[in-house]
């Protein structure tokens, strides 16, 4: 059993957690203070958390209605959701197969996985760019899916939790009559269900936040993900007013934020449930 942390432990732990918390929370709460003022209170010398006059509506309408805020948004949602849609449709068998089939090259496989594991996206950019251009889809929905089907981490977390379930279980299934797939959607997956909300959310965090590669992958403003699109708007229409640039900003997060603290439970129990004993 682990020792019981003294008092002054657990309030020094409590401080570094606090400050932490509040390091990483102050650019969101500042973000959130602009986007409701109005350009003469932005770059006041004093500090001032609310606003001496409330600009929420005005920013909030023009970041709306002067950019296709919503379109932006339309395509991250169809964007994500065909990713992480493809990547559970391929990690799963893939995490099943290296956890629980005995094969020639298994240990291999997953070293390359564990390889991938530790490749920046960036590393690849270039080669993706040349494959995609050679199959003609620069430009489209699927430059901006492609690149994401597979997930090395997606594999590697499924794996890890597949081999916390019993192979009894697999046998019975077998005895049932299932295929291997079978096995795959009927039995591993549901019982990883905490596991693939975990990753679920990593994944369309990644893909809804990420920029470096739409900027290369796509030029219509039809095409754009929320972060490219609010570099454009900011470029065309907000220029330096930057409260409706920071209510943009502030509706593209929004959905993240809540999407995590109503998973926030399941995304715990997904990250642990693997962890090494």
């Amino acid at each position: 059993m682990n020792a019981r942390l003294s008092p002054q432990a657990a309030i020094l732990r409590h401080a570094v957690l606090l400050i932490t918390a509040a390091l990483i929370l102050i650019p969101f709460v500042w973000m959130i203070s602009l986007s409701m003022k109005p350009p003469g209170e932005i770059f006041r010398e004093h500090f001032a958390l609310l606003p001496e006059q409330w600009y929420l509506v005005q920013n909030y309408r023009k970041a709306l209605t002067s950019a296709p805020l919503p379109r932006y948004m339309g395509n991250g949602v169809l964007v994500c959701t065909t990713i992480l849609t493809l990547q559970i449709l391929i990690c799963a068998p893939c995490a099943y197969a290296l956890a629980k089939l005995r094969f020639p090259g298994r240990d291999l496989i997953l070293g390359l996985v564990l390889i991938g594991l530790l490749l920046p996206h960036q590393v690849l950019s270039l080669p993706l760019f040349v494959l995609c251009y050679e199959l003609g889809i620069l430009n489209t929905y699927a430059a901006l899916i492609f690149p994401f089907v597979v997930s090395p981490f997606g594999i590697f977390l499924f794996r890890q939790v597949f081999k916390t379930i019993p192979d009894d279980v697999v046998h019975a299934a077998r005895l049932d009559g299932l295929s291997e797939l079978g096995i795959v959607w009927k039995v591993m997956v549901p019982m990883a269900l905490p596991a693939v909300i975990a990753f679920s959310i990593f994944s369309v965090v990644g893909r809804w936040n990420d920029l470096f590669w739409p900027l290369i992958a796509v030029r219509s403003e039809s095409l754009m993900p929320p972060p490219l699109g609010i570099i454009a708007f900011a470029n065309e229409e907000a220029g330096n007013d930057y409260g409706p640039l920071m209510a943009a900003a502030t509706i593209v997060i929004l959905p993240l934020v809540i999407a995590f603290l109503a998973a926030q439970k399941w995304f715990v129990e997904g990250m642990t449930g693997g962890a090494v004993k």
